[in-house]
């Protein structure tokens, strides 16, 4: 990627790549079977961006919140992949990102210069700081500070995302046993019938939800059921789970107070409430000129991990999904030459010996094949 002392080195090979192989991306991308794993992706990125999105909602006292992850991470991403030079690359929000805003706005709200009524404001004038680093990074090639670092940072790293992920979900099943803060203590829904009636399907739903999405992932190796009904819950287990539980959820009894489950509140981009964020920028000139370069400080730190960026684990997760398992691929050409012997009435000596030649073949060959591409 270049070095310090030659600026631009980095991104003009960045295009000049990605320039080869552009137009073949798109064309490709969109003649071939991709719907699986865009499917795929688009759940694995979407639950955890709302998920994030109602603790910032809870953290900032609704300044931001599921409408904004959501709308940033959309726009990003589409931005990124027109542009970026990284297809694989999936932008979302993480936990860290979150803690961030959180302190921004805490420091925000007890500046009575800034207040909550100027916390997106001086936020943005972060967010415009952290994009000049980052464009000054890349120009004079940063990246290629990450050969100084070791295997055992990146594995910390994924460490430290997968404890938040975890985290985040056991405190998202934990809060549905108690009463929200700012609610009615009073209200029917709160008392003790429905409350007990919440937890337990909170508990049932959430562990429903986990424990069906990862029987689907397997369902290939699975000894009952057609090869294309594995094939299909395989690619499309996740989503298919998420919408029947989602489902499910809404065939509880009419005798059930509304209130239960607990369900999140969004609104929508254009309501009153979520308005005035799309005209933050009216507001950056209000901001006192030394809150604007005061900005500089939170934007080194958030240059690490900026507002919108590449997420774990769904980065891997989509490189994954797009790949086909040397071992699946070894799998599959088998079973093909097996039925392809049997149609022509070969016996099963020679049936056995087409299989172990293209288990030869295969194993000598370090190719690994792309679905659908």
């Amino acid at each position: 990627m270049g070095n310090i002392r030659s600026p631009f080195k980095g991104i003009i090979k960045d295009i000049k790549g990605r320039r080869a192989c552009y137009k073949q991306d798109w064309v490709t991308g969109l003649l071939r079977l991709i719907l699986a794993p865009s499917i795929y992706i688009f759940f694995a990125s979407t639950l955890p961006v709302i998920a994030f999105g109602e603790q910032l909602s809870r953290d900032t006292d609704g300044a931001l919140s599921t409408v904004e992850s959501l709308a940033s991470t959309a726009i990003c991403g589409i931005i990124h992949s027109i542009l970026g030079g990284q297809p694989l690359l999936i932008l979302g929000v993480a936990e860290p990102t979150i803690i961030m805003y959180t302190y921004l706005y805490n420091f925000s709200k007890g500046r009575p210069e800034l207040g909550q009524e100027l916390f997106l404001a001086w936020t943005a004038w972060v967010c415009v700081w952290t994009a000049l680093l980052l464009i000054l990074l890349a120009i004079f090639n940063a990246c290629t500070i990450i050969t100084r670092f070791t295997r055992i940072a990146d594995e910390l790293f994924g460490m430290l995302i997968t404890i938040l992920f975890l985290q985040e979900a056991i405190k998202g099943v934990v809060s549905e046993f108690s009463i929200p803060k700012g609610e009615n203590h009073k209200s029917e829904k709160y008392q003790f019938p429905w409350l007990y009636t919440n937890r337990l399907l909170a508990v049932i739903f959430s562990f429903g939800l986990l424990f069906t999405a990862l029987k689907t992932q397997k369902a290939r190796s699975w000894r009952y059921g057609t090869g294309w009904l594995g094939g299909f819950l395989t690619e499309y287990g996740v989503p298919l789970m998420v919408l029947c539980w989602t489902a499910l959820s809404y065939t509880i009894p009419g005798k059930v107070n509304s209130g239960v489950p607990r369900r999140l509140f969004c609104p929508l981009l254009w309501d009153p409430a979520s308005l005035h964020h799309w005209t933050v920028i009216k507001d950056m000139g209000t901001v006192p000129i030394l809150y604007i370069f005061a900005a500089f400080i939170p934007a080194v730190m958030v240059a690490g991990l900026p507002p919108s960026n590449g997420v774990l684990p769904q980065s891997p997760m989509h490189t994954k999904s797009l790949a086909v398992l040397k071992r699946q691929l070894i799998r599959t050409k088998m079973v093909k030459s097996a039925k392809e012997g049997m149609l022509q009435q070969a016996s099963n000596s020679e049936i056995y010996g087409r299989m172990q030649a293209v288990f030869i073949e295969m194993d000598a060959s370090p190719a690994v094949s792309p679905i659908g591409l």
